[in-house]
């Protein structure tokens, strides 16, 4: 299995934190939330990454070399268009290395429990969507199920109707990804939607009888980080046994 973890926002909301750091290189304690997220998945068996960078990519780079070496593989994508796209297009760039592959799709701004990926990887069923419980707004990423399956999932979705919110690491199945990047094709070249949220193209698949198993993760620690305060609560939040 691999990991592909995309990492290419600006992040301007967490300026001036990210004005000379890329946001997944803040720490977040004693580690950053890339290293946090990779030290998560390595300790669950995967060793082989996909990192999509944009943002400060070298810094990125440079991290996971002096961090990592040549214990893991990984092969990493320039997005060069990164400050004029938002994350669909990230994805669609790793096409060459993931299509026809099983993954875990990973947004490189979450601060997680590791537990959380040891449960989707023991959850056997082929496409995992990872789902936290609390209250919803405009702003989060809402999802609407049925019987643990994915009817709907946008920002736009009714909160009333919603499960709960979409965290942000998904496992694929081989057929899965296929089916993706073959969607993700229509939407790139012929639609031009590459400043879309890449659960744009998980909603579209769904009538074609491509969907996600939901696997709620609400009882195990995590936390997005848009802002700064977003940051400083986290500092307050994170469990002694994750600091």
């Amino acid at each position: 299995m691999k990991a592909l973890i995309l990492a290419a926002g600006t992040a301007s909301r967490l300026r001036p934190l990210t004005n000379n750091t890329p946001k997944c290189l803040l720490q977040v304690g004693e580690r950053s939330l890339l290293q946090r997220s990779m030290d998560a998945l390595i300790e669950n068996g995967v060793n082989e990454f996909v990192i999509v960078t944009g943002y400060l990519h070298e810094k990125i780079e440079r991290f996971v070399g002096e961090q990592y070496g040549n214990a893991i593989r990984v092969r990493f994508i320039h997005n060069d268009i990164f400050a004029s796209t938002n994350n669909i297009y990230s994805l669609w760039l790793a096409r060459p290395a993931v299509e026809g592959e099983e993954i875990l799709l990973l947004d490189s701004d979450l601060l997680f429990d590791p537990q959380i990926v040891t449960r989707i990887l023991s959850y056997n069923v082929p496409n995992v969507l990872t789902l936290i419980q609390h209250e919803l707004g405009e702003e989060e990423m809402k999802v609407v199920t049925t019987d643990g399956i994915i009817l709907e999932i946008s920002k736009t979705c009714d909160p009333s109707k919603a499960a709960g919110e979409s965290l942000g690491i998904e496992k694929m199945s081989p057929a899965y990804t296929r089916a993706l990047y073959a969607e993700l094709d229509r939407m790139m070249n012929q639609e031009h939607l590459e400043n879309k949220f890449y659960e744009l193209a998980f909603e579209r698949l769904i009538p074609q009888g491509h969907t996600f198993s939901v696997l709620d993760v609400s009882d195990l620690f995590s936390c997005e980080l848009d802002t700064v305060e977003d940051f400083e609560n986290a500092k307050q939040k994170i469990p002694a046994s994750l600091y």
